[in-house]
C-alpha cells in the first residue's frame, strides 16, 4: 500500500551524513519518522543524528558504514531487524561522482561508481526488502538516481553506468514488488548544491581551470538545494509517484530525448564538443614518419643473424603480463 505519510514509518536512509541524504533525514524527522541512519562519514552522521534529536526527532539507529561492503550492510540489517522487526521505508540515496572521458578514466573509477552507485543499493534491498514482504505490511523503496540516469551527458560514462544501472533495477521492482504493496520510488535530481560539487572527480581536467569553475558557478546558480530537494522526494513517496523529477527541466529534457531523438543527439554532440575544450592538449607528435623511425631504429648488419620476435600463445590472445 502507498505511503501516505511518514508519521511513525520506520525509515532507513543512507548517505545521511551530507547533502540530499541529510536533508531527507531532517525533512523525514520533522514528518515523524521513526530514522534508520547510516552513512560512511562518522562525523557528518553523528553530526545529523544530533541534529534530529535536539530536534525532538527519532533516530532508532545510526551506524557508520561503507554500503559497498556487502557484509557490513548484511550485520547492520541483522542488528536493525533484532532492535526494530521489518522496516517501511527504504532510501537509497548514498553515492558518489566521477567524470572523465573513456582514455581518462581508469579501472578504480569504474568499479568505485559500481560498487557504490549500484552495488550499494542492491545491498540494502538484498537485506532490507525481503522482510517487508514477508512482514506484509506493505512500504515503499526509494532509489536516488541522476538526470544522468535519463541523458547522455558528457563525460558521464562511468558514472551513467552506475545510475543507469539504478534505474533498470527501480524499473523492474516497480512491478514485481506492487503485488506486495510495496511501491518503488525512482529520484532523478539534476542539479543539486551539495558538497559533490566541489569534490567531485573530474579526471583529464585542471579544476582550477577558469573555464571549469565558470561552469561550476554557472551550475550553482542553477542548482537546487537539497532541502528542496528533500522535500520534492518526501511529497513524491506520499503522492506514490514513480519517477520523481526535482527541475522542470530534466523533466522537459528526458520527454524531448524520447520524443525528438535527432534534436536530442545534435545536442548532445554539441555538449560533447564543448566539453572537448576543457581537456588538455596532447603532445605534439613526432615530424618523423613512422617508416624513418624504423629506419632509424633497424640495424643493417651482414654479421649479425636476423632475429625474428616469436608471440606466446598468451600474447597472441591479448593476455597481459601481471604488475
Amino acid at each position: 500500500m502507498r505511503v501516505r505519510s511518514l508519521s511513525g514509518k520506520k525509515t532507513l536512509i543512507t548517505g545521511a551524513a551530507s547533502g540530499i541524504g541529510r536533508a531527507t533525514a531532517l525533512a523525514a524527522a520533522r514528518k515523524g519518522a521513526r530514522l534508520v541512519l547510516t552513512d560512511v562519514n562518522s562525523d557528518g552522521l553523528a553530526a545529523t543524528v544530533e541534529t534530529i534529536r535536539s530536534g525532538g526527532g527519532l533516530v532508532e539507529v545510526a551506524a557508520a558504514l561503507d554500503i559497498s561492503d556487502y557484509d557490513a550492510v548484511t550485520a547492520f540489517a541483522e542488528q536493525v531487524h533484532d532492535q526494530l522487526g521489518a522496516l517501511d521505508v527504504v532510501m537509497n540515496i548514498a553515492g558518489v561522482s566521477t567524470w572523465g572521458t573513456v582514455e581518462n578514466l581508469e579501472h578504480r573509477h569504474w568499479k568505485r561508481l559500481i560498487d557504490v552507485n549500484l552495488m550499494g543499493p542492491i545491498h540494502v534491498i538484498e537485506n532490507f526488502v525481503p522482510p517487508m514482504i514477508h512482514a506484509k505490511r506493505g512500504g515503499a523503496l526509494v532509489n536516488v538516481s541522476s538526470a544522468a540516469g535519463l541523458l547522455a551527458f558528457p563525460w558521464h560514462a562511468a558514472y551513467s553506468a552506475s545510475k543507469y544501472g539504478l534505474r533498470g533495477v527501480s524499473d523492474v521492482l516497480r512491478f514485481d514488488l506492487e503485488r506486495n504493496g510495496i511501491t518503488v520510488h525512482l529520484v532523478v535530481p539534476g542539479a543539486v548544491d551539495t558538497p559533490l560539487v566541489q569534490t567531485v572527480d573530474i579526471v583529464g581536467v585542471d579544476r582550477d581551470d577558469p573555464r571549469i569553475q565558470a561552469w561550476i558557478k554557472r551550475f550553482r546558480r542553477h542548482a537546487k538545494s537539497p532541502d528542496e530537494v528533500a522535500e520534492t522526494i518526501l511529497k513524491g513517496v506520499e503522492k506514490g509517484t514513480y519517477l520523481i523529477h526535482t527541475q522542470f527541466d530534466i523533466r522537459f529534457g528526458y520527454w524531448w530525448a524520447r520524443k525528438f531523438a535527432w534534436p536530442y543527439e545534435f545536442v548532445m554532440r554539441r555538449a560533447n564538443d564543448l566539453f572537448t575544450t576543457f581537456l588538455p592538449r596532447p603532445p605534439a607528435e613526432s615530424s618523423e614518419t613512422p617508416a624513418v623511425e624504423a629506419a632509424n631504429l633497424s640495424v643493417d648488419s651482414a654479421d649479425e643473424p636476423a632475429v625474428t620476435a616469436i608471440e606466446t600463445p598468451a600474447e597472441k590472445a591479448g593476455a597481459h603480463t601481471p604488475e
